[in-house]
């Protein structure tokens, strides 16, 4: 998988410029609470693209110290784990505790920050100045850690766009839409396995996403553990809304969820042969060609070629024949 550059740049404390980093898209986030990193091995046995260690609602208010403890010690000890990235949930930033928390687990081998309860912007401009403080004090490059601020305010989902657009190093932006938690509260929605009453949010907020330009948006969470059925109508529906991943809570899901937002055989020789099919009529001096049975152009070529950049298949291989 190939990856995608953020594209407002900003400056933070001291007028540093911050530019776009690069971030690779994630088919998989799993959380894992931060009282259980012994339990990182079996993320990464999973196949997940990134582990998300919690310290906020996995863990109990007398536990977050010694858990932040925990959890910074992971940080260090996986270094730059290239099989599996390592992001971090905080608690909110309305007191000291999620900003002793940023100071201890921004270090060399964070992959991100995940912030909950963002309500606008201002929640993610406070974050994104102490993330590059915290760089800073690492000998960090400044916007180096992703953040992923969590939607899970009524307010937060209507600014999304505002939100996304606050600092440069937002990443994996999307709309949540689990059962009984903070999003359904904050709605009102009642949640279905189908997923129709959010259906409208989740578009709506990735859309946000897009136009901010936030790479490689996000969407989740399922929490019928042994309902893998489900899962995949649920990935599957969120792949075509657009979304280029998902948050997990179980292990199990995590390869259902990667197969899901990968693309198979089929659909990368489908776009090798859909761009051979296009430069062929090119070079003959025709824009359009018919394709399967469909006119294609120039405009659907460079989407079929984004396909197989972001997914490590050449543009040549696997052609099929129009």
């Amino acid at each position: 998988m190939s990856s995608e550059a953020s594209e407002v740049p900003s400056q933070g404390p001291g007028g540093v410029t911050m530019g776009a980093v690069d971030r690779p898209p994630l088919r998989s986030l799993l959380f894992v609470p931060g009282t259980r990193t012994d339990w990182l091995p079996k993320a990464r046995a999973a196949g997940a693209d990134a582990a998300v260690l919690d310290l906020e609602d996995a863990v109990p208010a007398a536990d977050k110290l010694a858990a932040r403890a925990q959890v910074a010690d992971a940080v260090t000890r996986a270094g730059q784990d290239a099989r599996m990235a390592l992001f971090v949930r905080v608690n909110p930033l309305d007191g000291w505790t999620g900003a002793e928390e940023l100071r201890a687990v921004v270090r060399p081998g964070l992959a991100g920050v995940v912030l909950p309860k963002v309500r606008h912007a201002q929640d993610v401009k406070l974050a994104d100045q102490l993330l590059t403080w915290c760089e800073r004090e690492q000998g960090l490059p400044p916007g180096q850690v992703a953040l992923v601020p969590l939607l899970e305010t009524a307010r937060g989902l209507r600014e999304a766009y505002d939100i996304a657009r606050a600092a440069p190093r937002i990443a994996y932006l999307g709309a949540l839409s689990t059962p009984g938690g903070d999003v359904e509260r904050a709605v009102g929605y009642r949640w279905s396995p189908g997923g129709t009453e959010t259906l409208a949010l989740r578009s709506r907020v990735l859309l946000d996403a897009r136009a901010a330009a936030v790479p490689c948006p996000v969407s989740g969470v399922w929490t019928r553990i042994t309902d893998l059925a489900g899962l995949r109508a649920f990935a599957e529906q969120n792949r075509s809304l657009g979304y280029e991943g998902m948050l997990a809570i179980h292990p199990s899901h995590v390869p259902v969820i990667n197969e899901v937002f990968t693309p198979d055989a089929a659909e990368l020789a489908r776009c090798a042969g859909l761009i051979a099919a296009v430069e062929a009529a090119q070079r003959a001096g025709t824009g359009a060609v018919t394709f399967q049975g469909e006119m294609v152009d120039e405009a659907m070529a460079r989407t079929a070629r984004l396909v197989l950049e972001r997914h490590g298949a050449p543009a040549h291989v696997a052609r099929t024949s129009s």
